[in-house]
């Protein structure tokens, strides 16, 4: 739905817009190259199932037929690896992580890029999905692969940066 003009409501953002300028899921930059979709990543069970649990109208239908979702709390048995590798958002806002178009960090900041939006922060995500590879780097060379039960925390924290971390 190129541009497209979509309006937030929702508890953390009132009124912001942004325009759809690139198809879904189409025209990443060259050097982005997620392993999974918001959509995929939804299912498999990210961020405790707490993070997207007000804005849906924001996205697609069908990325919440199968997600993990608890809107009352964090629960990290619903993340994939059923650990917690969250940082609260305060850590974010403080080691300035928070781009204030996208308050809820790098995974809103994706599934927005995912739908469409090009936005002037692009450049700083995508570094800092690059620079995320080490901890992948970091469980190849110290878990035998497929080892379901080596670096639990690191291997969640990666699939919220859409590392796809389950067969490693």
């Amino acid at each position: 739905m190129k541009n497209t003009t979509i309006i937030v409501n929702d508890i953390m953002q009132h009124g912001y817009h942004y325009i759809l300028t690139e198809p879904a899921g189409k025209n990443f930059r060259a050097d982005f190259t997620p392993d999974l979709s918001p959509k995929e990543m939804l299912a498999l069970g990210v961020f405790g199932g707490k993070y997207m649990t007000d804005c849906r109208d924001e996205f697609p239908d069908d990325w919440f037929t199968h997600a993990k979702l608890c809107h009352e709390k964090h629960d990290a048995m619903l993340n994939f690896f059923g650990v917690n590798a969250s940082q609260p958002l305060s850590v974010w806002r403080e080691k300035g992580w928070i781009h204030p178009d996208d308050p809820r960090g790098w995974f809103q900041w994706y599934c927005r890029y995912y739908v469409g939006r090009r936005h002037p922060d692009d450049d700083r995500q995508i570094k800092r999905w690059k620079a995320f590879r080490r901890h992948l780097d970091a469980v190849v060379k110290n878990c035998r692969h497929g080892d379901t039960h080596c670096r639990l925390k690191q291997k969640q924290a990666l699939l919220h940066w859409a590392y796809d971390s389950r067969n490693v």
